[in-house]
C-alpha cells in the first residue's frame, strides 16, 4: 500500500515543480512583453548602463554551461569513472542552462523576431557575430555527445566527441569573456586576462550548480553518495573556488598598475555606492572564503555541506556579475584623455542603477527555463547518475 502512494505522492510534486516552473517561465514572458511594449524606460537601464540584471543571468548561464560540461569531460576525456556515471546529468545540464541564458538575451533585446538579422547577415569584426556560430555549435555537440553516452553501441564514440566538446566550451567561454575584453567602449573591460578568467570561473560555478542539482535528485530518489565520493567533489569545488579568486585578484591588481584605471578601482573596491560592499563581502567573503573553508574542512563533507559551499559559490557568483557588469558600465568613460568632456548626457558622471520588477521576472525566467528542462529530462529519461559502487572502487575514488 505505501509503495504506490508514494509513487503516486512522487508524480503529484513532479507535477507541482513543471506547474512552477512554466508559472515563473509565463512571468518572464510577460515581463519581456511589457518591455518590448514600453520600452525600457520601465527598467533600471539607461543611455549609458545598457546591460542591466537580464544580462547578469543571461551571462550567468552562459558561463556556468559551459563550466558544469566540465563533469562529463573528466569522466569520458580523462577516464576518471565516479564522474563518467554523472556525464549525462552534466550534458543536459549544459543545454539547459545554454537555452535558459539565450531565452533571456533574445528577450532582452526589445526586438526579438530581428533575431533573424543577426541569424543571417553577419560581421566578422565583431565577436557577437561569432558567438552566434559558438552557442549554435554547443548546442549541436553536447546533443551529438549526449546521444553517444546514451546509445550503448555508440558509447566507443563518446571520448572524441567529449574531446570536442571540451574543445568548443573553452572556445565558448573565451568568447564570452571576449565580449567583454573586446569591448574599447567601456574602458573598465578592456583585458586580455578576462577570457581566462572567464573559463576558470565557469569551472567553480558549473560544478556548484551540478552538486546542488546531483544531490537534490539523490535525495529524491533516496539514494546517497558515498563520503569518498562526496569528499572528492567538494574539495575539487574548493580548488575551482580558489582558482577564479585568484584570476580575479589578478585581474584587479593588473588594473591597478595602469595609472588610468586607478580611479575606476578605487570606485569598484572602495568608495562606489554599492559595489564594494558587494565585491568583499558578497563575492570574496561569502562566494570564495566560506565555500573554500568548507570545502577544505576535515569535518565530514556531507550531502548538506555540498549545498551548502555551492549556494555560497552562486550567490557569490550574481554578486561579482553584478560588481563586473554593472560596475564597469556605471563608471564614466574617459573619451578625451587628460581633458573634461560635458555635455547633456552626463559625461564624467557616476549613473545610478537599480533593477526593476521586469528585469528581476525576465532574469529569473532564465532560471525557470534551465529548471524546467532538467526536471522533465531527469523524469523522462535516464539522466540519473547510474553508479556501481564497489569498496574497491570508492577506495580507489578517494585516492584519486
Amino acid at each position: 500500500m505505501n509503495a504506490p502512494l508514494r509513487t503516486r505522492n512522487e508524480r503529484h510534486l513532479f507535477w507541482l515543480l513543471v506547474a512552477a516552473g512554466s508559472l515563473v517561465i509565463a512571468a518572464a514572458l510577460a515581463a519581456a512583453l511589457a518591455m518590448e511594449e514600453h520600452g525600457h524606460s520601465i527598467t533600471g537601464m539607461s543611455n549609458q548602463i545598457v546591460w542591466g540584471t537580464p544580462h547578469i543571468f543571461a551571462i550567468f548561464l552562459i558561463v556556468a554551461a559551459s563550466g558544469v560540461l566540465n563533469v562529463a569531460s573528466v569522466g569520458s576525456v580523462f577516464g576518471k569513472p565516479i564522474y563518467k556515471a554523472r556525464a549525462p546529468l552534466s550534458g543536459l545540464l549544459s543545454l539547459a542552462m545554454l537555452a535558459g541564458g539565450l531565452a533571456v538575451l533574445m528577450l532582452d533585446l526589445g526586438r526579438p523576431e530581428r533575431l533573424v538579422v543577426a541569424a543571417t547577415h553577419f560581421n566578422f569584426h565583431s565577436i557577437f557575430a561569432l558567438n552566434v556560430f559558438l552557442y549554435s555549435g554547443m548546442f549541436a555537440v553536447v546533443a551529438v555527445y549526449l546521444w553517444m553516452l546514451m546509445e550503448a553501441r555508440m558509447n566507443p564514440y563518446a571520448k572524441p566527441l567529449g574531446l570536442a566538446a571540451l574543445a568548443w566550451r573553452f572556445v565558448l567561454t573565451t568568447g564570452t569573456g571576449s565580449i567583454f575584453g573586446f569591448l574599447v567602449a567601456r574602458q573598465a573591460y578592456q583585458s586580455a586576462l578576462l577570457a581566462p578568467m572567464f573559463i576558470v570561473l565557469s569551472l567553480g560555478w558549473g560544478l556548484a550548480v551540478f552538486l546542488i542539482v546531483q544531490s537534490v535528485i539523490y535525495a529524491w530518489n533516496g539514494l546517497q553518495l558515498p563520503p569518498a565520493v562526496q569528499t572528492r567533489m567538494v574539495r575539487l569545488l574548493g580548488v575551482f573556488i580558489a582558482t577564479g579568486l585568484y584570476f580575479v585578484v589578478v585581474y584587479h591588481m593588473t588594473n591597478l598598475y595602469w595609472a588610468r584605471q586607478g580611479a575606476f578601482e578605487r570606485f569598484l573596491l572602495l568608495d562606489g555606492p554599492v559595489f564594494p560592499w558587494l565585491f568583499w563581502s558578497g563575492y570574496v567573503v561569502l562566494g570564495a572564503i566560506v565555500p573554500m573553508a568548507i570545502s577544505f574542512s576535515p569535518l565530514p563533507r556531507g550531502p548538506l555541506a555540498a549545498v551548502a559551499a555551492s549556494t555560497f559559490v552562486l550567490l557569490g557568483a550574481f554578486a561579482q556579475l553584478y560588481v563586473f557588469i554593472i560596475g564597469g558600465q556605471a563608471f564614466p568613460l574617459d573619451i578625451f584623455p587628460g581633458y573634461v568632456a560635458k555635455s547633456t548626457f552626463w559625461d564624467g558622471t557616476v549613473d545610478t542603477y537599480a533593477p526593476s520588477l521586469p528585469e528581476l521576472t525576465l532574469g529569473v525566467g532564465g532560471l525557470g527555463i534551465a529548471f524546467l528542462i532538467t526536471a522533465v529530462g531527469v523524469r523522462v529519461l535516464r539522466f540519473v547518475p547510474q553508479d556501481d559502487f564497489g569498496a574497491h572502487a570508492v577506495s580507489h575514488a578517494a585516492q584519486e
